[in-house]
């Protein structure tokens, strides 16, 4: 007789930490295994109610006396860009952009260590290394790419220079951002590249008929999370579901 509970998803509750968002304030997270025969499905699912995946598990915060982390996803046939967005698209217009399987190469672990030096340069992935930059990228049990963008090559058979790589998750009505990383001077040089990245996700999932872009969770008066509401319009997960943001 088969063993119905395994059948099922067990869920963890993490230890308190410092929240990553907000000061003086504490997190804890919910999390499992993706595992079973349709790790995929499970994914889905547990998207559409808040959950994030990191490698091989997926999580959502779930802190005593808070709740102030929201799912975010943008409806794609809804949005439309701004003059800023639509500048920004057009000044990356030259920025080739490619899907390839998550298989990490020492270009892209290069730039990410510049980004990390750069931008986060006290963060927990300060010192990541490249193994666990691997794990970060490859060990998936879901359908994982990768998108790089480079400029344009001197010449034919030159791939040209990689300026940003995302880490996308697939899913069955969208795209799924997990984490992204892109060279710091070409950014600031008006290309905008966080901002680009999120746009080319868009036409991503216009171009294969899909219908959202899930960005993670959006915290109020964060400023690492601001850039999100600049997406309208902006779907928020409530206790009553997906909703417009207002």
């Amino acid at each position: 007789m088969t063993d119905q509970s395994s059948q099922f998803p067990r869920f963890y509750v993490t230890a308190a930490s410092p929240c990553p968002y907000l000061p003086d304030l504490m997190e804890r997270k919910v999390f499992t295994e993706l595992s079973g025969d349709n790790p995929d499905s499970l994914h889905d699912s547990l998207t559409q109610v808040g959950f994030r995946r990191s490698q091989d598990i997926v999580y959502r915060p779930t802190c005593e006396g808070c709740s102030r982390c929201i799912s975010v996803r943008i409806p794609v046939r809804k949005f439309k860009a701004n003059r800023t967005q639509k500048r920004i698209f057009k000044t990356n217009s030259d920025i080739k952009v490619s899907v390839i399987p998550n298989r990490v190469t020492d270009e892209q672990y290069s730039l990410l260590q510049q980004y990390l030096k750069r931008r986060h340069p006290e963060g927990g992935m300060a010192e990541m290394s490249f193994n666990e930059y691997q794990d970060m990228a490859e060990s998936s049990p879901i359908s994982t790419h990768l998108v790089e963008y480079r400029l344009p090559g001197e010449k034919l058979s030159d791939k040209g220079k990689l300026i940003g790589v995302a880490l996308t998750d697939e899913l069955q009505d969208g795209l799924s951002m997990v984490y992204s990383f892109f060279d710091i001077d070409e950014s600031m040089s008006k290309r905008s590249l966080g901002t680009f990245a999120i746009l080319s996700h868009i036409a991503l999932a216009r171009e294969h008929f899909l219908g959202y872009i899930y960005l993670g969770y959006w915290v109020k008066n964060s400023p690492k999370m601001a850039y999100k509401q600049n997406f309208k319009p902006l779907e928020l997960l409530s206790p009553n579901g997906w909703a417009l943001k207002r």
